[in-house]
């Protein structure tokens, strides 16, 4: 009786451990944005594969002005600059033109601005088709004071950079 016992709890801790095995680990990496151009601006990010060759990107931002405000991911993982412009420009490793996020022609940094609220704290989370974790490991986040208006070049008229993390 003792021996079928062990052999039960032997298969049964087998059965969980394949279990746990055969599951997806989903990785992610973070951001933490501070104010930059004089702002207080202040957000947090979270970076995620879904498996479907697209990433998560998840921010919580606070002390924004209410409305809209542009985000974009930069090609350098710097925001020692005031400005932050020490990032450079979007993460644009296609070299293509400033766009819609959701055309042909734009950068791949090029992402759907970010909406705040009567308070200016804002939840914004989208998914980018084509970008993965290890692509912008080391990149920064950027918000920028305006919207981005998708049209002009090379950074969409959004105005100063107001908050910069680099994504760990």
């Amino acid at each position: 009786m003792k021996k079928s016992t062990s052999y039960l709890l032997l298969g049964g801790l087998s059965l969980l451990l394949s279990a746990c095995v055969s599951q997806p680990v989903k990785p992610d990496a973070s951001a933490e944005l501070q104010a930059r151009s004089g702002s207080r601006a202040s957000a947090s990010a979270r970076f995620t594969d879904t498996g479907e060759d697209k990433l998560r990107i998840e921010v919580t931002a606070r002390n924004l002005t209410p409305g809209e405000h542009g985000i974009h991911l930069h090609e350098l993982g710097d925001c020692s600059a005031p400005d932050a412009s020490s990032a450079r420009g979007h993460y644009n490793p296609l070299g293509k033109r400033h766009g819609h996020y959701d055309k042909p022609e734009h950068h791949v940094g090029d992402l759907p601005n970010l909406l705040a609220d009567g308070k200016g704290n804002a939840n914004y989370s989208t998914e980018v088709q084509g970008l993965l974790l290890k692509d912008v490991i080391g990149l920064s986040l950027i918000i920028t004071a305006d919207p981005d208006d998708y049209m002009s070049h090379p950074e969409g008229n959004s105005g100063k950079r107001i908050a910069c993390g680099v994504v760990r």
